[in-house]
């Protein structure tokens, strides 16, 4: 008996999953926003929980997905209506590099970090702040990035430019810290990094956001 009714259970909310995803849309799935993202733990959540709960029927199953997903229909036709309240429900994309620069305040703004900034960068194919003209950070957490003219991939291949050595960026000084180790690893000293600096018009490490050195295009430094 507590087969036939866990088979009926499953049937039914294998398919209201399935009709609710079907009209709700692929931004549940592909979790666009916070919003959705929660929304569809959510919904796994009320199935899960009923389907192993005995003392919950298949009416009450039906009721509280149904509920959730008549909640979900009227927050999407509020979003699409109300621009507003699609700010409100979906944030808003935030200029973590503007014009080629670090905005530091955005970072602080999204409880980021530059190392966390640097991997998400890595993680596009991107190894070198110097490389970006825009970065964006969507309401899901990926970013959007636009690379200066000269980093783009169409440049190269269109124009079929000679192919240079590729050399890894090194960060010398983060938040204001020498990465002593990080110097040692590239033979300089503590001298010449204080020459790069001073060429700069920049004479305490302190006062650096970000320093990092690439082979071919010598040191690039953001102050805060």
């Amino acid at each position: 008996m507590k087969i036939m009714y866990l088979t009926i259970e499953l049937t039914v909310g294998f398919f209201l999953l399935f009709i609710i995803v079907k009209f709700v849309g692929k931004k549940i799935i592909n979790q666009i926003t916070p919003f959705t993202f929660i929304a569809s733990i959510v919904l796994g959540e009320l199935l899960g929980n009923a389907l192993y709960d005995h003392q919950i029927g298949i009416f009450y199953i039906i009721y509280s997905m149904g509920l959730w997903a008549i909640l979900l229909f009227v927050v999407e036709y509020l979003g699409q209506k109300y621009l507003w309240f699609r700010g409100m429900v979906e944030g808003k994309p935030s200029a973590l590099i503007n014009n080629g620069r670090v905005d530091y305040e955005e970072l602080k703004k999204n409880r980021m970090n530059i190392n966390q900034l640097q991997s998400l960068l890595r993680q596009s194919e991107t190894f070198s702040i110097r490389e970006v003209a825009f970065c964006y950070l969507e309401a899901n957490g990926s970013i959007s990035i636009l690379k200066k003219t000269k980093y783009q991939k169409t440049t190269q291949e269109d124009f079929s430019l000679s192919i240079k050595p590729i050399y890894v960026p090194v960060t010398l000084i983060r938040d204001g810290k020498v990465l002593w180790n990080e110097l040692k690893d590239l033979g300089f000293e503590e001298s010449w990094l204080r020459t790069q600096l001073d060429t700069q018009g920049i004479f305490e490490y302190h006062s650096v956001f970000l320093a990092e050195w690439l082979e071919d295009d010598g040191l690039f430094v953001q102050t805060y």
